[in-house]
């Protein structure tokens, strides 16, 4: 009996882990580019359209490569498809240091992005089946292991990694692969083996695409769209606006708030996301405050402009928590990897769209302020269609309860 308890207890505590460490290597590697693109450039020489494909790729190929990533999990199972593209991301990292061209980094871009992709509608089955009592305690982990990654790859690659490497941007990538490699060999040996596995074994005779009659893909998909829209046009609008507004002295500050604001969001929610699950309050009242702050940067080029960035960073990483779990809580046990996969590929095309409408809106405006009123559309979805939600209701492949 106590032998029980306590391989459950194992069991429990490398599910933690492992999902923690999971939710780093969804991001590790894409964060570590910025601080080096600079040097990227310059070895390169990239021009400015240029660098903005490098940086637009992993937010394309996470919508693109999602629904591939069902597949993979409906014909591998959930867990062998993490491990894969933990190792796929890790090892195409690496590659991209060794680019003699633009070209060649564009593909190994490319292949690193779809290895995050695949990922990502890995893990709501996963939590589910590790932790199938604390679902938005599991969400919460990966989601804070995101974040945390986001944070590592800005803040230790100029002052920590590149002395490190002679100030090798090549090198540096490299060494941000490591890591992935690594927690995918901790992945293979620590998961927890269920005696009946619903989420880590392949699936017998199920669908790996998803149905698109089913009203709570679009639901969710919207939901999640309206943060990702939200949070990437914001920082890539945000430093334009301010050089334009006069005030290039405020960008770093900005950015660092808008970014640095998701951890306390990230740390609270470990502690509060079981109260929260199956609500729409929590999603309505970020939605209308997020407006507030869309409106507060746009309105402002002074400090102010810092507060506000830093409180909208603070309520897309609690929206993004809280949607990441939907899937597992909303969904049965056979339907959470696609229905995952259609949330990513309807969120991360959103936030595309979002971006080129934004990017008219300045253009067709000669103002960066006008940025960021497709961005205030965007944020729309959060104020209604979560009472549209049935979030006590489980939902199955043909929509039906």
């Amino acid at each position: 009996m106590a032998q029980g308890a306590a391989g459950t207890m194992r069991k429990s505590w490398a599910a933690v882990c492992l999902l923690w460490l999971a939710g780093v290597g969804l991001r590790l590697t894409v964060l570590a580019v910025p601080p080096v693109i600079l040097l990227i450039q310059a070895d390169l020489r990239l021009s400015g359209t240029e660098s903005g494909i490098l940086s637009g790729l992993p937010v394309i190929l996470f919508g693109v490569a999602a629904l591939p990533g069902s597949l993979l999990i409906a014909r591998f199972g959930a867990l062998n498809t993490l491990v894969a593209g933990l190792l796929i991301t890790g090892v195409a990292s690496g590659l991209r240091g060794a680019a003699l061209n633009v070209l060649a980094l564009y593909a190994a871009t490319i292949v690193m992005s779809a290895g995050i992709a695949i990922m990502q509608p890995a893990l709501p089955p996963l939590v589910r089946e590790w932790l199938p009592r604390w679902v938005s305690f599991g969400t919460a982990l990966y989601s804070n292991g995101l974040l945390v990654a986001e944070t590592l790859g800005v803040m230790l690659t100029i002052p920590v990694v590149l002395p490190l490497v002679d100030n090798s941007w090549r090198w540096s990538l490299l060494v941000w692969g490591v890591p992935l490699i690594a927690i995918a060999i901790l992945t293979m040996a620590l998961a927890p083996r269920s005696k009946e596995p619903a989420a880590t074994a392949p699936a017998q005779g199920r669908s790996w695409w998803p149905d698109w009659s089913n009203k709570l893909i679009w639901q969710i998909g919207f939901l999640f769209g309206s943060v990702n829209s939200v949070y990437f046009c914001s920082n890539a609008f945000l430093p334009g606006y301010l050089r334009g507004a006069g005030r290039a002295d405020l960008i770093s500050a900005a950015l660092t708030a808008l970014n640095f604001g998701q951890l306390p969001a990230s740390f609270a929610l470990l502690g509060v996301a079981s109260r929260l699950e199956r609500r729409a309050w929590p999603f309505i009242a970020c939605g209308v405050l997020m407006l507030s702050c869309v409106a507060g940067i746009a309105a402002t080029a002074n400090l102010w402009t810092v507060f506000f960035a830093g409180l909208l960073g603070f309520l897309g990483a609690f929206v993004m928590t809280l949607g990441f779990g939907l899937p597992a809580l909303l969904s049965a046990p056979a339907e959470t990897a696609r229905l995952s996969a259609a949330m990513f590929t309807i969120s991360y095309s959103e936030a595309l769209l979002t971006s080129v409408l934004s990017g008219a809106a300045w253009d067709l405006s000669g103002s960066a302020r006008a940025a960021f009123l497709p961005i205030a559309v965007s944020a729309l979805p959060l104020l209604f269609v979560p009472t549209l939600v049935r979030f006590h209701r489980l939902q199955h492949g043909n929509g039906t309860s």
